[in-house]
């Protein structure tokens, strides 16, 4: 799930109360961006509640307040995440945090399904449908692996990622300094390893299978 926390700068009203009101948002890299769509996912968090949600999505929480495990999909869990080996019970802690395991959980951020995966990162993932779980926990597994091998298996740097972006957990050397995030990342790490002190785990990712030459 991506970080983009936005600040209203201004509501510019304009002449004709017919004509849409153009939005100015300075997110917290500086950049300006002009919207007259203020229901865009991008800029629902400058008024939560006030933009419906797609249909049949529930709306959730930027990060979910659950702290029981989800009951659901505990299956796919397993397969997806034994497929590209990573710890089930870390992509369980994810779904659960993320989404509380609702595969149509929508955040006020445009972030969608069991692993909140945001429209342009889906496409990446080629997830065509985010809202179907097993492929919403494929693009997520996928995406979550990726981030894993990037930080050397260092859990909570790839968590960080996960939820606000790598060029963040970059420009900080670290897990940033955004209140969500480092919620994010406590929330995950008590789910997924309550019993040990740590706050970085090592993960063991599988070597990748070199071919083997055919017998002639």
């Amino acid at each position: 799930m991506r970080l983009w926390p936005a600040v209203l700068v201004s509501l510019l009203p304009l002449a004709a109360p017919a004509v849409a009101q153009t939005i100015r948002v300075e997110d917290e890299t500086g950049t300006i961006h002009y919207t007259n769509n203020p229901c865009h996912p991008t800029y629902q968090r400058l008024a939560p509640g006030a933009c419906p949600a797609p249909p049949g999505a529930t709306e959730m929480p930027a990060v979910a307040t659950t702290t029981t495990p989800a009951p659901g999909y505990r299956r796919e869990i397993e397969s997806t995440a034994t497929r590209y080996g990573v710890d089930h019970r870390l992509v369980q802690a994810v779904v659960q945090v993320e989404s509380g395991g609702n595969p149509r959980a929508v955040s006020p951020k445009g972030a969608q399904g069991l692993m909140q995966l945001m429209p342009a990162r889906a496409a990446a993932l080629g997830v065509a449908d985010v809202f179907d779980p097993r492929a919403n926990l494929d693009g997520g597994v996928r995406h979550l692996r990726e981030l894993l091998l990037r930080y050397d298996g260092n859990v909570r740097l790839a968590l960080a990622a996960y939820n606000a972006g790598e060029d963040a957990v970059r420009l900080h050397g670290g897990v940033p300094p955004f209140p969500e995030t480092q919620e994010y990342v406590r929330k995950v790490l008590s789910l997924y390893a309550p019993a040990t002190p740590k706050e970085t785990l090592p993960v063991k990712l599988p070597a990748p299978r070199t071919p083997t030459r055919p017998r002639l």
